[in-house]
Formats: structure tokens, C-alpha cells, sequence
């Protein structure tokens, strides 16, 4: 399975702007993005001009990186988003978050969507009961999250639990605990997912 496999506070320093992939180190003095908030590489500090189109690709690859997808699957999601009816910026960052592995990171079973995926590779979730490990699995309203119990009693698990008592996991998804269980509400509504992107722009970027 193709994933990206580089530095991820090298991801935020390009992107300029913190996108939170390692968890509680970003919000540590050890974040490289705190320290270094210039883009990567020789020329990273140099002043450039961005044109429109520039502006546009920062946008979605801001998008890719936050939610760990690569082009292709983004893109599909962009043609889903396109199909349905409302505003397709908005049709694809719900999507996005209806993904296992963000609803995952969402509850607080995992400190960044970067775990939740191995979290949920490592078959350590269910939904409805029954395994699943896929981290592209799109949840749907009613369906019940919760974290296997022969998993539970592992030191990633009791750590996720204490996570969890300490968390709102946000006015679309209800946790209960101590059963490490989330159960989808409903779809967020665009004030409701906190993600720093400019969906707009993503959509005029592959509407050219």
C-alpha cells in the first residue's frame, strides 16, 4: 500500500502552517515547524511570488497531508464530492472526515491521524461490532466505533483511554467511556470540522 514515508514536520514546514501530523509533539518546543517556519530545502527562505494557480496547489496538498491521502484517492474523493448535491468543497471535507482513521483520531483513540491508521491497520477497531482495517472506510450516521476489547489492555490503548476521558470529540460523534466507544451522530456541517483549508480553491484547482 503506497503511503508517504518522509519526515512529517517536513510536510507542515512546506505547507507553512502546522498540520499537526505526530500528535503531542506538535503542541510541544520539540515541533520543527515552531523552530523553523520557513519551507524546506536551500532556497526555503527565499521570498517567491505565488501565482493564483500556485496558491491552489498549497491548498490541496494542505488537504492531502492533513488527512494522509495521496493524489489519486484525493482525487476520487474531489469526483464522489463533485456528484453529489450541495457545495463540492464542502461534499469533499466531509468525506474526508467520515474516513475510519480520522473518526478514529477524532474520538481520541489515536494522537494523530497518522496513528489512527496504524491503529486501525493493526485491526485494533471495529464499527457495528465487527472488525475492520481499513482506514478508508467511510462511517455513516449510527454506526457505533469502538476499540476491540482484546486491545484494550495495551499500553497504546490505556494511553488512548486517558486521551479520551480528557476530550470533546466534537457535536457530530458521542464517546462514551470507560467503554471506548463513539457512535456517529450525524455528517459534520462545514462549521463543524476545524481543518485550516480553503476548500474553495481545491475545487477551482481541478475545475481548470
Amino acid at each position: 500500500m503506497a503511503r508517504y514515508t518522509g519526515a512529517e514536520c517536513r510536510q507542515c514546514r512546506r505547507e507553512g502552517a502546522k498540520l499537526f501530523l505526530k500528535g503531542d509533539r506538535c503542541y510541544s518546543d520539540k515541533c520543527s515547524f515552531s523552530r523553523r517556519g520557513y519551507a524546506p530545502g536551500q532556497h526555503g527562505q527565499g521570498r517567491k511570488k505565488v501565482s493564483e494557480y500556485g496558491l491552489q496547489l498549497r491548498e490541496k496538498q494542505k488537504a492531502r497531508r492533513i488527512y494522509g491521502i495521496l493524489e489519486r484517492q484525493f482525487r476520487t474523493y474531489f469526483r464522489k464530492a463533485d456528484r453529489q448535491a450541495g457545495v463540492t468543497g464542502e461534499n469533499l471535507l466531509v468525506l474526508l472526515e467520515r474516513r475510519l482513521d480520522n473518526v478514529v483520531y477524532r474520538l481520541g483513540m489515536a494522537s494523530s491521524r497518522n496513528q489512527a491508521r496504524q491503529v486501525v491497520l493493526h485491526g485494533h477497531i471495529e464499527v457495528n461490532g465487527r472488525r475492520v482495517n481499513i482506514p478508508s472506510f467511510l462511517v455513516r450516521q449510527g454506526d457505533v466505533v469502538s476499540v476491540r476489547e482484546g486491545s484494550r489492555s495495551s499500553v497504546l490503548m490505556q494511553e488512548a483511554a486517558e486521551r479520551m476521558n480528557s476530550i470533546q470529540p466534537g457535536p457530530w460523534l458521542e464517546l462514551t467511556m470507560p467503554a471506548m466507544t463513539g457512535r456517529v451522530i450525524r455528517y459534520p456541517s462545514r462549521e463543524e470540522i476545524d481543518t485550516q483549508v480553503q476548500e474553495q480553491m481545491i475545487v477551482e484547482l481541478y475545475s481548470r
